[in-house]
């Protein structure tokens, strides 16, 4: 049975390279949608098993709405990848970068590639997109002269597309992080190593430090925070936190000191931290199990 996995964008788009080093081994069926909201929908709505979703790049930051969306939704991060994302432009083959009236791609693609786009000539426009490779479809359905898009090499060759410029990312390291999601499962976690918390403090001096050392305390390694405003409640904040842990025993009796330490604590996945990019067996027991 083909597991069903939502993603935003189209077959080529760097997401369907994601979900291909998720699952390299899987027949998958691809739910493509319009936009990261669709994803979370169509799991809840079961018309998705999983979904894939960017979380964070190296030069474009955190995607905020997107740690919204997960808990907002109800659903669980499962497991992580991480791509390094080289981008192109691309046009039909009888353009050349003269040609090129305007540029499309997806709005944090082009906010990777700031440096580059700042030095074009200021007659091209700048043109948000839906996603990197559904731009560059649309050009070659369309057969589009004088408009250019960013995305993936794959893309390019995916549907025929000339390559005008290279590698035009702001930083060859370039690297996006996507994380699993999915409904909550009641299985085991005792293989995890990572996890993603959100919690809210209350006014107390001092609160967020005493969290701080409380993961310090025991060993727990703070790897990324990020603060986002509560809707409704001005100039208040939740924070998303990941944390890296050796043993999940003792991680779990941390969770258990921390909700008293903190005025709201929701667990948003436990999952293996996988930098490696390896189909994690805590992941396999997880589908094995749905």
């Amino acid at each position: 049975m083909n597991l069903k996995i939502a993603i935003q964008g189209i077959e080529s788009s760097f997401h369907d390279m994601a979900v291909k080093k998720m699952f390299p081994k899987k027949e998958i069926e691809l739910i493509k949608c319009t936009s990261f909201e669709k994803v979370t929908e169509s799991i809840n709505n079961l018309s998705a098993d999983f979904g894939v979703l960017a979380i964070e790049n190296t030069i474009a930051g955190s995607i905020l709405p997107n740690y919204n969306l997960i808990d907002e939704s109800g659903l669980v991060i499962m497991d992580e990848v991480f791509l390094n994302i080289q981008m192109y432009m691309m046009a039909l083959e009888s353009e050349t970068i003269h040609d090129v009236l305007e540029i499309h791609s997806h709005p944090v693609a082009l906010l990777q590639c700031k440096n580059y786009l700042r030095k074009i000539p200021p007659h091209i426009k700048i043109i948000e997109g839906a996603d990197t490779a559904s731009e560059a479809k649309k050009i070659k359905e369309q057969n589009l002269k004088g408009i250019a898009a960013i995305a993936g090499k794959q893309v390019a060759e995916k549907f025929g597309l000339k390559i005008l410029e290279s590698k035009i990312q702001n930083n060859s390291e370039n690297q996006t992080r996507f994380v699993l999601i999915g409904k909550e499962i009641k299985t085991t976690t005792r293989e995890a190593n990572k996890a993603t918390l959100k919690f809210k403090l209350d006014h107390r001096v001092g609160s967020l430090s005493n969290v701080l050392q409380l993961f310090s305390t025991f060993e727990i390694s703070l790897t990324k925070i990020q603060s986002l405003p509560i809707v409704g409640e001005p100039w208040q904040y939740s924070f998303f936190v990941d944390v890296v842990f050796k043993d999940y025993k003792l991680f779990k009796d941390v969770i258990k000191v921390l909700e008293k330490a903190v005025k709201e604590l929701k667990v948003v996945g436990a999952y293996n931290q996988n930098f490696e990019n390896k189909p994690s067996q805590l992941l396999n027991k997880t589908i094995n199990e749905k």
